[in-house]
């Protein structure tokens, strides 16, 4: 049984789904803090450096233990965009969204006593439509305060197919974990059946 660094929802129904036994913990992390020491990294760095630093936060409590740590982020024109704080922040997110590109960094990291064992980082590309004011009242009175635990301010198995015209990329990292990776990564440290 491995730990999961997080708990998220939506990775603890992909794990489920998946068959994998897990238990869940959350990493106590200052996400920010992190983000301000990695000024000039990527997004996709960004990501995996939360990834990683959530994974090590809990193997360092856990040892012997196989532990999850996974993270993702959203970029729009070159601006990184973190969890809405409020729903007027929710809002103003959807309408900087609305007609550009979505980046959706997803990563994961596994540690096992401190070290990481594994790393990977995937990029989703979702074509946000225009999105009328009213639109977005609507959609946050259906999906508020839920979309506000979630980067991108949407939930994709829920009303948040409603946001976009295209999605490039897996469904996974849509869901905000490479879970294929991941599952690779469990099968090598013997976790899963190969």
């Amino acid at each position: 049984m491995i730990v999961l660094a997080s708990k998220s929802a939506s990775r603890q129904a992909m794990l489920t789904a998946a068959g994998v036994a897990y238990e869940a913990e959350p990493a106590d992390l200052d996400e920010r803090a992190l983000e301000a020491r990695l000024n000039g990294a990527s997004p996709a760095q960004v990501a995996i450096a939360l990834a990683e630093a959530k994974a090590l936060a809990v193997s360092a409590k856990r040892p012997g233990r196989i532990v999850l740590g996974s993270d993702s982020l959203v970029e729009v024109d070159g601006r990184r965009f973190d969890k809405p704080g409020s729903r007027e922040e929710a809002a103003d997110h959807l309408r900087c969204f609305s007609g550009r590109t979505m980046k959706l960094h997803s990563a994961a990291a596994l540690a096992v006593d401190d070290d990481i064992v594994f790393r990977h980082g995937a990029l989703a590309r979702l074509r946000v439509r225009r999105l009328s004011d009213a639109f977005i009242e609507e959609y946050l009175d259906a999906e508020w305060p839920e979309v506000g635990y979630c980067v991108g301010v949407f939930r994709i198995e829920a009303r948040g197919p409603q946001l976009f015209e295209g999605i490039t990329g897996d469904q996974f990292t849509v869901l905000g974990m490479p879970l294929l990776e991941v599952l690779g990564a469990l099968r090598e440290e013997g976790v899963l059946t190969a």
